[in-house]
């Protein structure tokens, strides 16, 4: 037996062990099928006990229903161009009916956007369309309970986008007997809104018919108030959290800034009944509040940002809610931000009962490459060395994953702060010069750049990729921006992103999925007339540049994108596949002669489903027409088991229920004139 196998038998052998040892309060959606939140469960896992798809039937899923994205008859924008408007169906016919092809014109770009992963509660899926509309849909036939439009789009786009941009509701009940429900989630204009789930009307009594302002007495936030890309600076674009009755929703703060002035991303816990703040946490210390002295020359009077613009997590048994904190404003130039800068990149448990922290982790001190944190925290109890541990789990742009004690936040395994680069020419920025490294388990993606990092398909390619690389600053991770441009790998966008990891609460895996790339950042000084205060922002449009590859080919070697399984039991890798043949790389008239195994790249950013005996993943190509399917994978080896085609290309993360017997996996796609939410299902 080679050794390969040994270690592959090895893997699978601890698997087996591991599945023996009984752990209480494991996490997962609920044994009656519903998915009653964003995850499945508050912990972050994606993971759901159902099991009557399986290997076998996999690749006979069928459509059962498609429901529409009701933006299609909400938000038209005027032929010419002008403002979006709320517009009746009679209009978009119209429309059609003159040009067949001016749809694309007509219709805003949310209608690509549907990211939304929807919850299912009582035999309705709840979710939010990308122009914060929210809606109920019957899970056995797709037909529409009810649609709620706050027109929030009326006011303008997201922050930092030309397209609106949703991911999902949170569900709330006042007990077993859900004689009250009620659904919240953000707008895109800044609100936090309450539905009655059974008539999608405003709740009575919650804030102010039925909404929060979220920009209420938070400093320098004003209403209104737009980055240059004319999108919204402040809004929400990701589900809050429900934990007894308590609401904690996370919000979404312009990075796209020339001024050094931002609102800071003050995390809230609201009363779920009457929308009242329970309390704040100053996720920038003010004052002689802890981690004040982190911001020097007073830089936490008018920096921003410092929230949560993901998904979060939380233990309801130990009354804690786990905040994965992004970076701080500007991201890429800390020279008006000196010190380490608590609480920006790091991982946050407060007290759901008094917003009190508990303890916390910084990843990245004084960030400077947006490595914020952008996924939930997985929350796992694992065995380590033998010692059950409530642990949480965190993924990260950079490619690493870091465990902590949850109850403690006391590293599982060390964590390590090694120097770094500081060497950058940007005039007054004074970079970190130690970083966090884990021990364990290893990064689950490529990080920094060298050269032999570069693509070497053939001596050609790689002298190619050497002169691409050769006008930017390249070095390992961490290293600083630079006036020249710096290559930075993972990018700005992981590695790890929104998607997030899926965990299974039997084995102790933990399921990656990420991405092979690269992002570079350079800098100008402003003319006077610009209005910056920044000594330093970004060069934009045609001024910028990065590595270009001749022919579309790769910079860098391949996987571009893969799923890695990691044993959070013992920190080991236990296998890694590319997500995804990528043959529009291996078919490349320069490659295709090499014969290359799969290599990646076929993945977007929606994340895995996992249940009791499959790893679930949407991919763009492999169909029965090479269009976009949904993969079944083994989740002890990582081995291809089955895929059935998709009606268009996911753009949220999948999810399961049971219904009348009849297991469903719902996720929504793209790829026709408008988005859908689709549900599969075996053929009765």
């Amino acid at each position: 037996m080679s050794s390969c196998n040994c270690r592959w038998f090895a893997a699978l052998l601890h698997a087996a062990v591991v599945t023996a040892v009984p752990l209480a309060a494991q996490p997962g959606a609920p044994a009656n099928g519903e998915w009653p939140t964003y995850s499945g469960d508050l912990a972050g896992s994606k993971y759901s006990p159902l099991d009557q798809i399986d290997a076998g039937n996999f690749a006979s899923l069928e459509v059962a229903w498609r429901w529409q994205s009701a933006d299609a008859v909400l938000s038209l924008a005027t032929p010419d161009g002008g403002e979006w408007r709320t517009d009746s169906r009679l209009i978009f016919d119209e429309l059609n009916r003159r040009d067949p092809n001016l749809w694309r014109d007509a219709l805003p770009p949310t209608v690509t956007n549907f990211k939304a992963t929807p919850l299912m509660v009582g035999g309705r899926l709840f979710v939010n369309l990308p122009t914060s509309v929210g809606a109920a849909i019957d899970a056995r036939t797709g037909a529409t309970i009810w649609v709620y439009n706050p027109k929030s789009y009326e006011e303008g786009t997201t922050t930092m986008s030309a397209r609106w941009n949703q991911r999902g509701v949170a569900y709330w009940s006042d007990g077993p007997e859900r004689e009250e429900e009620r659904i919240f989630w953000g707008t895109g204009n800044g609100y936090l809104l309450c539905v009655d789930a059974k008539i999608g009307r405003p709740c009575a009594g919650f804030g102010e018919n039925g909404r929060v302002d979220l920009m209420r007495d938070i400093p320098r936030a004003t209403r209104g108030e737009r980055d240059w890309l004319n999108a919204l600076l402040y809004s929400v674009q990701s589900p809050p959290i429900v934990v007894g009755d308590t609401v904690v929703t996370p919000m979404s703060i312009s990075s796209l800034n020339d001024t050094r002035e931002r609102p800071p991303g003050w995390m809230r816990g609201f009363d779920a009944r009457t929308g009242a703040t329970n309390w704040t946490f100053h996720t920038i210390p003010r004052g002689d509040e802890f981690g004040n002295d982190t911001w020097e020359g007073d830089s936490w009077r008018h920096t921003g940002k410092v929230g949560v613009w993901t998904i979060m997590s939380a233990d309801p048994e130990l009354g804690y809610i786990y905040l994965p904190l992004n970076t701080a404003a500007p991201d890429y130039y800390g020279g008006h931000r000196p010190g380490a800068n608590l609480f920006a990149e790091s991982l946050l448990a407060l007290d759901l009962e008094t917003g009190e922290r508990v303890w916390h982790f910084q990843f990245v001190h004084h960030g400077l490459w947006d490595y914020d944190l952008p996924a939930a925290p997985n929350l796992v109890d694992v065995v380590i060395d033998g010692r059950p541990v409530k642990a949480v789990a965190q993924i990260t742009k950079q490619g690493f994953v870091f465990m902590f004690d949850r109850v403690t936040g006391e590293p599982i395994w060390p964590i390590e702060e090694r120097p770094v680069n500081t060497e950058t020419d940007l005039v007054g920025e004074t970079p970190w010069p130690t970083q966090p490294f884990p021990t364990r388990p290893a990064p689950f993606e490529y990080q920094g750049v060298t050269i032999d990092d570069l693509a070497d398909f053939t001596p050609e390619i790689r002298e190619m990729a050497v002169a691409a690389v050769e006008p930017f600053r390249i070095g390992p991770l961490y290293t600083p921006q630079s006036l020249r441009g710096t290559v930075f790998r993972p990018s700005t966008g992981g590695g790890a992103n929104w998607g997030g990891a899926g965990f299974d609460p039997a084995t102790g895996l933990l399921y990656v999925p990420s991405r092979n790339a690269f992002a570079v950042k350079q800098y100008r000084v402003p003319e006077p007339d610009e209005g910056a205060t920044l000594r330093y922002i970004e060069v934009r449009g045609a001024g910028s540049s990065r590595p270009e590859m001749p022919q579309g080919l790769p910079l860098f070697k391949p996987p571009y994108s893969r799923m890695t399984a990691i044993d959070l039991n013992t920190g080991d890798h236990v296998w890694m596949t590319p997500t995804g043949n990528g043959d529009r790389i291996r078919n490349h008239r320069l490659l295709r002669h090499l014969n290359l195994p799969p290599v990646g790249g076929d993945s977007g950013r929606s994340g895995p489903l996992v249940t009791r005996t499959l790893l679930i993943y949407a991919l763009t190509t492999g169909g029965s027409s090479d269009g976009p399917r949904l993969v079944a994978y083994d989740k002890a080896t990582g081995a291809e088991l089955a895929s059935t085609d998709l009606p268009g290309g996911a753009i949220g993360t999948p999810m399961t229920y049971m219904l009348d017997g009849r297991q469903y996996i719902a996720l929504t796609v793209g790829g026709g004139r408008v988005p859908e939410l689709v549900a599969l299902a075996l053929p009765e």
